[in-house]
């Protein structure tokens, strides 16, 4: 099966939807509202019913990551024969407590179902591998994703590797001033357009610091910069931005890292494990 056909066409839409153009949510609109008319129909057929050039549909195509009409139509029947459950649901006022709950856990199940879709296996072996050979590895993250960056770097402190994590700007950028090319920086934002970032990024670059990007799939400016991206994909609801629907993919993509280092250096981070186990043991009653 190529990579085209492994690629999953209707989540991909969905997380690109907010940073369409009007023409492209009027194609995407079409396609999620009539998927099996789209597979049974040429593209000079799509561009006729909806008035647009052909160019046009491709040039869509291509910006959800497939080869053309062909590769996307393909990815979509699919998942037509192959449903994935839709358990997005709007959350409405007058669901009680218990049922707002339900709603957003099947959220959370959802963007790590769609999340998992678009798993690749070369960028994250390249990521562990940068991860395990670095001197030292920082966390970086603004705002709600400076709580990730926090959560990654406290997991990391087990596996024997130096590891640390900013949330504001001016930290960011005077300890990437910093670092080397023996050191690696995990940029995580969700929309991967956070102008402190990008600015942090630049300063990296310069460095030569190896980086790391966990952002939305969308082409931005950060997925396109860093040397390996790992990419998230959500929703955004009534009362749920998209960002902080991702929240939960990024923390689970920070895990994924996480034990995936702890395995390839078992003997290493086992005694660092051992040691902070000891330390904090006092701590308990």
């Amino acid at each position: 099966m190529s990579k085209d056909q492994q690629q999953h066409c209707i989540p991909r839409i969905r997380s690109f939807y907010n940073r369409f153009s009007e023409k492209e949510k009027m194609i995407a609109d079409y396609i999620l509202n009539s998927p099996e008319h789209i597979i049974h129909s040429t593209i000079s057929q799509v561009a006729d019913d909806l008035q647009v050039a052909e160019a046009t549909v491709f040039r869509f195509c291509k910006r959800l990551g497939f080869k053309g009409y062909q590769a996307m139509k393909i990815a979509l029947a699919s998942e037509i024969v192959n449903p994935v459950k839709d358990i997005h649901e709007t959350i409405n006022e007058t669901d009680n407590e218990k049922e707002v709950a339900q709603k957003v856990f099947r959220s959370n199940i959802r963007t790590l179902e769609e999340t998992t879709h678009i798993l690749e296996q070369e960028p994250y072996q390249r990521a562990v591998e940068m991860i395990i050979h670095a001197r030292k590895v920082e966390f970086y993250g603004n705002g709600g994703s400076g709580i990730v960056a926090q959560d990654a770097h406290h997991k990391f402190l087990r596996s024997g590797i130096q590891s640390a994590a900013y949330s504001d700007s001016h930290f960011q950028l005077m300890a990437a001033s910093q670092l080397t090319k023996q050191d690696v920086i995990v940029f995580i934002s969700h929309s991967g357009t956070n102008k402190d970032l990008l600015e942090v990024l630049d300063v990296a670059k310069q460095n030569k610091v190896k980086t790391i990007g966990i952002t939305t799939l969308a082409k931005s400016p950060m997925g396109q910069k860093v040397d390996v991206p790992l990419f998230t994909t959500s929703e955004e609801t009534d009362y749920r931005s998209e960002a902080l629907a991702s929240r939960i993919a990024q923390l689970s993509i920070i895990d994924a890292l996480y034990v995936n280092v702890m395995m390839k250096t078992k003997d290493k981070s086992q005694d660092s494990l051992n040691k902070m186990r000891k330390a904090i043991s006092v701590k308990r009653i």
